[in-house]
């Protein structure tokens, strides 16, 4: 007797064994909150941005938060992303609530929780070191991971630093800040403390092996150097600066010291981690003026595991790939993580 069933069991099977699984991709650093922000601030400069920026952060309540980012970790997950480092600085109670939207989620979550001592809004500044890491605390209290986050030299003093990078060591934790964003940033920390924001991170021990220095567009070769020495990390958000016009990574120069690269999607402009891997390796290739700076398992890697060991993650959730897409279509086996990279979008997760 035949089963009617069978065809439609053989064509399941079929498409699942033409499916390519790999690691999910780590989006080691975002602002969930300011994915409202896309088409709303085509205009202006970085510090025109940041004034919409600052405006909305000011908006967002606790039940707006659990909300709003459930449906980006969503995008998020949809996209590839299976990991995510929230660096977070509206406040202790949104905090517990963009943790809870990432359980609803289902995607890994670290909290890059934010040191705030000046600048920016009253809900974003603690009033000393000591009551952030009592905040810090807590959080860990709470069985949620946690990241350092001080979140820039414009925000956090060098006393502020000191105290930080110490506990980071002291705790093994992991340590994001912005650094080298804007050269107004740096203008500003030289004429504060005569040196470049990477040499003070360095000076007030938050420059280490768990240290992940995001932006970094306008490193000089001495700040690379420390990095490197310090077996630092750079996140690179591609999308995000070039829609903000912060300028672009020397890629190529990271990659000769040997520098790890995660990546980010940071204000969620795109939410696309092929995209911010594509845009490293054309980066470099304008630089150099030659091809094939970064190899596309290189770059899988920034966008997988050095992502989590930039927030000290040990396991997070593969994905699948489509290998019956329209963008894989003809594509020989060996050629399949090239074709991913350099010509797929993040539609061809399933």
């Amino acid at each position: 007797m035949s089963d009617p069933d069978a065809a439609t069991r053989v064509d399941t099977v079929a498409r699942v064994t033409n499916r390519l699984t790999i690691p999910g991709f780590v989006n080691a650093h975002s602002h969930a909150f300011q994915r409202a922000l896309r088409g709303r601030t085509e205009g202006g400069d970085f510090w025109t941005w940041r004034d919409a920026m600052i405006a909305l952060a000011d908006e967002q309540t606790s039940e707006r938060v659990r909300g709003g980012y459930e449906s980006v970790y969503r995008e998020m997950r949809a996209a590839g992303y299976t990991a995510v480092g929230e660096f977070h600085y509206l406040g202790f109670e949104q905090a517990l609530a963009a943790a809870e939207a990432a359980d609803v989620a289902g995607i890994t979550f670290v909290l890059l929780y934010a040191a705030y001592a000046r600048g920016g809004l009253e809900r974003f500044r603690q009033a000393s070191p000591a009551e952030y890491l009592n905040q810090v605390e807590n959080l860990l209290g709470r069985g949620i991971q946690v990241g350092l986050a001080p979140h820039s030299v414009r925000a956090c003093p060098a006393d502020w630093l000191r105290e930080i990078g110490r506990y980071a060591a002291e705790n093994a934790l992991p340590l994001h800040i912005h650094a080298d964003e804007q050269p107004r940033e740096i203008e500003e920390c030289v004429e504060e403390h005569g040196i470049r924001p990477i040499e003070l991170l360095a000076e007030t021990g938050c420059l280490g092996p768990r240290t992940t220095v995001v932006h970094a567009t306008h490193a000089d070769s001495a700040e690379l150097d420390l990095v490197a020495e310090a077996n630092a990390r750079i996140c690179a958000c591609p999308t995000t600066e070039a829609n903000l016009g912060d300028g672009f990574l020397a890629v190529e120069e990271l990659c000769e010291r040997s520098i790890g690269v995660c990546i980010g999607s940071d204000s969620n402009v795109r939410i696309d981690p092929l995209e911010e891997l594509r845009e490293l390796e054309g980066i470099a290739r304008r630089r150099t003026l030659r091809r094939n700076v970064i190899s596309p398992d290189t770059l899988l890697c920034f966008g997988s595991d050095e992502g989590a060991a930039s927030l000290g993650i040990e396991s997070w959730a593969e994905v699948e790939v489509d290998l019956e897409h329209d963008s894989l279509a003809g594509i020989d086996e060996a050629d399949v993580f090239a074709a991913l990279v350099f010509g797929c979008s993040a539609d061809v997760f399933v």
